[in-house]
């Protein structure tokens, strides 16, 4: 398929990369299908490019990154959304806000986290409790080891 991209572009997405979200993503319930795009630079970011709506991407990162203890726990609801087998593995990752003021000030929202179930590729977005920011700052944080990329999140079922 042909994917129009106001950041990107033309390209050609294969259908055995699409990510989907059967309940979109918050704010974009009209849109489901998107790839994700590596950052032209050595950063850890990814973009998730929605190929339904050439303007709408997102900038992702997976929380390890800045984060290490960040652990959540997903719902049975979600699992079954996802179609998470006991075998299957999944990873998580936070949506960035880069403010184009000062994109030093990048924040990520630890409360609406999108979970991945890399077997099916259907994907999730999560809505935590309040006691995770929805802003929190990415460079005060302590740096953390790197991980190895796309890192197995253990979903556990509640």
């Amino acid at each position: 398929m042909k994917c129009r991209s106001t950041r990107f572009g033309n390209f050609e997405v294969h259908d055995d990369t699409l990510l989907v979200f059967p309940s979109g993503i918050l704010g974009f319930p009209e849109w489901s299908k998107y790839v994700l795009l590596d950052h032209d630079t050595e950063a850890p970011f990814k973009w998730l490019q929605c190929v339904e709506e050439p303007q709408l991407a997102f900038v992702i990162l997976d929380p390890a990154f800045f984060k290490p203890d960040y652990q959540i726990e997903v719902s049975l609801d979600a699992l079954i959304e996802i179609q998470k087998q006991d075998s299957d593995e999944l990873s998580v990752v936070t949506i960035l806000t880069i403010p184009s003021d000062d994109p030093t000030a990048v924040t990520a929202n630890l409360r609406g986290p999108l979970v991945m179930n890399h077997r099916t590729r259907l994907c999730k977005q999560l809505v935590l409790s309040e006691e995770w920011p929805t802003r929190y700052p990415l460079f005060s944080a302590a740096p953390a080891q790197r991980p190895s990329p796309a890192a197995p999140l253990q979903a556990t079922a509640r």
